[in-house]
């Protein structure tokens, strides 16, 4: 009786003592020294790719934002702003998915399947108001220029970029809007394209938040 209540303590000593070595590793000098090291050598991403305008933080290079115009009474779903650069759909396309606002609660697209008539409809609808949106005096989009990102969602929903094809066809309506030379914009899409990473990975992208920060001080010198 005595051998299995010493042994029972020798056991539960032990384990406690394996608690508190791991509780110490794992829990509280393991996460020091991550943070201290992503700290040390990428404080920009470890703490989040902040972008700053204006002298405060505005966003995050890995998120996407929406440039609507504030809601009307009654209305559901905002309108662009169509002075600024847009973003791709956010999660689908308009309000057929859980995330409309690139909230951050939820990630995802419409996981509908490529020939569901519905999302069909969808990208019909998107594409004609890209059509609409960005065809100004002198200037008209064709069907054949809108790219696939101006009319479908990343797989997360929360793209930060575009193609750009899709900057340089919303080019002509920016610079209407904001009373700028065409070409002037279209320098400022290309100043912001980045190209592929290490050369070969992913496609050549522009950072939406960022190139409308620059359309801003354009707009200011102007």
């Amino acid at each position: 009786m005595n051998t299995s209540v010493s042994n029972t303590a020798r056991l539960l000593v032990a384990g406690l003592r394996a608690l508190l070595v791991l509780t110490v590793v794992t829990g509280i000098a393991y996460p020091l020294l991550v943070t201290g090291i992503a700290q040390g050598l990428f404080p920009d991403r470890a703490n989040g790719s902040e972008i700053e305008a204006d002298g405060k933080v505005v966003g995050s290079s890995l998120i996407g934002q929406q440039y609507n115009l504030p809601p009307k009474d009654g209305q559901e779903t905002p309108e662009p702003d169509l002075k600024w650069f847009q973003g791709r759909p956010a999660g689908g396309l308009g309000t057929n998915s859980v995330n409309t606002q690139y909230d951050l609660i939820v990630s995802g697209a419409t996981n509908r399947s490529a020939d569901n008539a519905e999302l069909l409809q969808w990208v019909k609808d998107a594409k004609a108001a890209v059509i609409k949106d960005n065809s100004v005096a002198g200037h008209t989009v064709n069907p054949s220029d809108v790219p696939a990102d101006a009319v479908t969602s990343s797989g997360s929903g929360l793209d930060p970029h575009i193609s750009p094809e899709y900057a340089d066809l919303q080019v002509h309506r920016v610079a209407d809007r904001n009373g700028l030379p065409a070409e002037r914009v279209r320098k400022l899409v290309d100043e912001h394209t980045e190209p592929r990473t290490l050369g070969f990975i992913g496609e050549p992208r522009v950072n939406v938040l960022e190139l409308n920060i620059a359309l801003k001080e354009l707009v200011a010198e102007r």
